[in-house]
């Protein structure tokens, strides 16, 4: 079957929870999806920087794209600066044109959820988006805290728990396993 040939409606999935692997589900269902002939992008929301392991495989991948909208620091929740209000408007504005003109099969919004959170990216403006995505797109919304509203949306929800984690007993993040 053909990119344009399309059985069904794809859905809607969110990823969420205080627990670590939402990025990485995520990561894996482009994998997935890219193993089918799909054209993926994943759009990543307060990440600026180049050392994450998604960042690094996607280069080798045809068909997959990541693009970062975010500074390389930790953005502060309930004062976000000018830069990284701008930045997380402008992957926005990416996202919705790479939804509304169906430029991929498969689009990721990595950490929205926590853009949305933090005061970044309104509400309103996600919903609006999520409401008119074509039928031809599939939509992954991941990070922590999302919205009900965003949830009574979805047609797949995940709440990634976390039971035990190495940072609890002072185990630094790891590259290639954390970033």
């Amino acid at each position: 079957m053909t990119r344009t040939e399309k059985k069904s409606k794809r859905l809607i999935h969110v990823y969420t929870g205080p627990g670590k692997g939402k990025t990485t589900a995520a990561f894996g269902l482009a994998l997935r999806a890219l193993g089918h002939g799909w054209k993926v992008i994943m759009i990543q929301f307060m990440k600026g920087d180049e050392k994450y392991g998604e960042i690094q495989s996607a280069k080798h991948l045809s068909n997959f794209v990541v693009e970062q909208y975010g500074l390389p620091t930790f953005v502060k929740k309930g004062n976000p600066s000018e830069k990284d209000m701008e930045l997380a408007l402008k992957g926005l504005e990416r996202a919705k044109k790479a939804i509304l003109q169906c430029q991929y099969d498969l689009i990721i919004l990595d950490e929205i959820h926590v853009a949305v959170d933090f005061g970044l990216i309104p509400l309103e403006e996600l919903l609006s988006l999520i409401r008119q995505k074509p039928d031809q797109v599939e939509l992954v919304l991941t990070g922590r805290n999302a919205y009900s509203e965003v949830i009574a949306l979805a047609d797949l929800v995940s709440q990634i728990e976390e039971i035990k984690h190495p940072f609890q007993k002072g185990v630094p993040a790891r590259e290639g396993i954390e970033f």
